[in-house]
Parts: structure tokens; C-alpha cells; sequence
């Protein structure tokens, strides 16, 4: 059974690039790229004569039964633009056809963006939540770093140059001041890693960022705060049940990791308010 291999490249120097993809290159009977000018200059420096086809979000939908029709006739690979294909890349809608067409999908790994920065932002690599890249509207990107407050694990994103200010001024938002590693265009001529905080990542990039940009973010370094108000709808509903002051500040303060005084207080007015 033919095999569509999905082929890691390099994301920028293309001496980052496995032997054994180099050898998958040269030996499938077709390459579907992302960016046909980008894998053109990898083969090129490599002598790599392979025919090659694009495949990108734009022709994807016409372009993959004619892929499932070149692997009934023999390997095909699969890159991207650069890094490894399908992490935030076209190629899902390739990989699940071929798979429901019991073809056999094989990685090829090797670069990433996303492993590579979290490598050296000198932030926590045990776990990560990786965004790819991030919403267009600022309403969204508001809501999304709104429900990643309290997220103990390291964030990922990629993010445009144009769109970089507004993104971190909004994370700058949600989150306050954390620990922020800003990767520019990682393996290329003009590499940079800004290591800081992410008011002073705003200062260093505020005169028109270039490039591309992978960020990786300190996760919440504290428990999360409780909702006040969900504390409150707690003791009014234990207080209505006829439930003793006791007994119930002793539980919502250890239900909500509160001290009990707290807690005692929110009772004594819930107790004197008219309303309650």
C-alpha cells in the first residue's frame, strides 16, 4: 500500500533538515506543498528532482482527490511552507482522506516553531498549551486570554508582525505582567529571542515589528481567585436551606480555598441585608 508521508522542513536555514527526509524527497513519485516557490529552493539546494504540486487552503478541496489518485499510483509526501505540515498548516483534510482511505500515513519529523521556542524561552516546557495562531478580532483574542487566566501550563502562539502590539497589549490585559518570550524569525538571517515581561516585550517591538513571530508565555503562577460570586450564591443557598453558620462557612471556606474569616464576613452580610 502506498504511503502519503508528511515530511518535516526546515523553517528557515535549510541545513535543518533530516537525512531522512532528504531521501523521502528524492524517492516519492510526488510532493504537494504548501508553498511550491519555498520547497522548489529546499530541493534546488539539495538537487532534488521531484515533481511537485501546490496544496494550500485555497486549492485544497479540488486538489486532494487528485493527491488520493496519485497514491494509488505511488508515494506522496507532504510539506508546508516550512516546519512540520498540518500544526496550524494546510494538510488535515489530506491526512483524514487518505487515512479513510486506508492509506498508510507516515511522519517524517524534524523543525518546528513551536518546540523550537518553547526550547529556548527559558520558560516551562513540562506542559503547554499551544494556540496557534492568534484570533484576528480583538474581542476574541480578549475571550481566549480571558479563559486561559488561571492556566497554570506555558502558552504558544504565533502571531503577525502587523497584529503583535495589539495581541500583547491585550494578553498585557487579561493577565497582567508575566515572564514572555518573543521568537523572531527563528533560524533565519535576523533571529531574535526577546526574553522579558510583557510590557517590556511591548516597548522593545513598539517601532513596526517585521518577521515572524512565535510567543511562549508564562502560565498563572498562582492558585485561581475565586468567583465571588458563586461564593455568595453558595451561602445564600445554604443559609436559606437552614444550614448552621458553622457548618456552613467551615465548608464553602474549604469548597472555595478561602480563609474562614472571609467567608464568616460574606455570611454576616448576607445576614444583615434586606434583600437576603
Amino acid at each position: 500500500m502506498p504511503t502519503l508521508y508528511v515530511v518535516a522542513t526546515p523553517i528557515g536555514n535549510l541545513e535543518d533538515v533530516t537525512l531522512r527526509a532528504l531521501r523521502v524527497l528524492r524517492e516519492v513519485s510526488l510532493i504537494a506543498a504548501e508553498d511550491t516557490r519555498t520547497t522548489r529552493k529546499l530541493l534546488a539546494h539539495y538537487d532534488i528532482r521531484a515533481r511537485l504540486v501546490s496544496y494550500n487552503e485555497h486549492n485544497k478541496a479540488a486538489r486532494t482527490p487528485r493527491l488520493l489518485a496519485a497514491l494509488r499510483e505511488g508515494d506522496v509526501a507532504l510539506v508546508s511552507e516550512g516546519g512540520t505540515p498540518v500544526i496550524s498548516d494546510p494538510g488535515q483534510d489530506l491526512v483524514t482522506a487518505a487515512l479513510e482511505a486506508e492509506f498508510t500515513v507516515t511522519p517524517i519529523p524534524g523543525p518546528s516553531a513551536v518546540t523550537a521556542a518553547l526550547a529556548v524561552s527559558g520558560l516551562s516546557t513540562r506542559q503547554f498549551t499551544y494556540l496557534g495562531f492568534l484570533p484576528r478580532r480583538a474581542g476574541e483574542r480578549r475571550r481566549l486570554f480571558a479563559s486561559l487566566r488561571d492556566d497554570p501550563r506555558t502558552i504558544v502562539a504565533f502571531e503577525s508582525p502587523h497584529r503583535l502590539l495589539r495581541g500583547l497589549s491585550d494578553m498585557h490585559a487579561e493577565w497582567g505582567e508575566r515572564r514572555i518570550a518573543v521568537c523572531r524569525e527563528l533560524t533565519k538571517l535576523f533571529e531574535e529571542v526577546f526574553r522579558g515581561s510583557i510590557s517590556e516585550a511591548l516597548e522593545h517591538f513598539a517601532d513596526r515589528p517585521r518577521g515572524e513571530f512565535t510567543l511562549v508565555v508564562e502560565g498563572s503562577t498562582g492558585p485561581a481567585a475565586p468567583d465571588m460570586e458563586e461564593v455568595r450564591r453558595d451561602l445564600r443557598q445554604r443559609r436559606s436551606d437552614g444550614e448552621p453558620a458553622k457548618r456552613a462557612v467551615a465548608e464553602v471556606a474549604q469548597r472555595y480555598g478561602m480563609p474562614h474569616r472571609q467567608v464568616y464576613r460574606m455570611w454576616l452580610e448576607l445576614v444583615t441585608d434586606p434583600e437576603d
